[in-house]
């Protein structure tokens, strides 16, 4: 089994693809997932964000688990590159457990709508290397 670390974004009929992906990444293990941020997209071009994180324990590997979350961006309609964004599913760590989860080099640094929900759930959730506005959607 390994543990996943994942911020998963929406800023295209938010609440459906946020609540369709956390639904099918609870088929694959155990879950625990962050409250859903509202958070600015990044360049200012696209409607605002839902952001949460998820830490997931699977008996997929990397590449099986990459592959499945990009199927789902395509599912929901996702097209590169677009500031129109149903869905978008990232890993940004994997490890054993929670002390032992390791960044993902090329997801670093962690932008803040990423590191905001992960710091939930991660205590050692590398920093942001800036801050943006949120509001909490969901307690």
């Amino acid at each position: 089994m390994t543990l996943y670390a994942l911020a998963i974004s929406s800023n295209q009929n938010r609440e459906h693809w946020t609540r369709y992906a956390m639904q099918q990444l609870e088929g694959l293990g155990e879950c625990q997932f962050s409250r859903i941020y509202q958070i600015p997209c990044r360049q200012g071009k696209g409607a605002d964000y839902y952001n949460l994180a998820v830490l997931l324990q699977t008996h997929l590997n990397f590449a099986q688990l990459d592959a499945f979350l990009k199927q789902l961006e395509v599912q929901a309609g996702r097209i590169r590159p677009s500031h129109h964004i149903p869905l978008d599913m990232d890993i940004v760590a994997h490890g054993a457990t929670i002390s032992s989860l390791q960044p993902v080099a090329s997801r670093l640094p962690l932008p803040f709508d990423a590191v905001k929900p992960l710091s939930e759930l991660w205590q050692d959730c590398p920093a942001a290397d800036a801050s943006m506005p949120y509001q909490i959607v969901n307690q």
